[in-house]
């Protein structure tokens, strides 16, 4: 410290600076929080995105246990129903997701 201030109000200057910029920083943080109508589409978004990974593994599996029980059986013949329970069980999950997104946006 000095005897005529200078060293204080400087130190004042840069603690006012920081705190200004702090509070910035929280104002956008709360802003963002209150945007409900954005954070919805974020998230509406988020579950879609999970929904076409799912849709895209299980498309996947399915075609991989198809060609899997053709190769097995030898014959080429007609699979076994496990492939469309698999593509039931997707397409059930897809919808109930899509009616979760669809309850939230009411």
């Amino acid at each position: 410290m000095t005897r005529n201030g200078t060293g204080d109000t400087e130190a004042l200057r840069d603690e006012i600076r920081r705190t200004r910029v702090e509070l910035g920083e929280t104002m956008e943080a709360l802003a963002a929080k209150a945007d409900v109508k954005k954070r919805l589409k974020s998230s509406a978004d988020q579950a879609r995105e999970r929904v076409r990974d799912q849709a895209a593994m299980t498309v996947a599996r399915v075609r991989a246990q198809t060609g899997l029980g053709r190769e097995a059986a030898g014959t080429g013949g007609r699979p076994g129903p496990a492939p469309f329970v698999a593509l039931a069980a997707g397409a059930l999950v897809a919808a109930v997701v899509l009616a979760i997104i669809q309850g939230r946006r009411r």
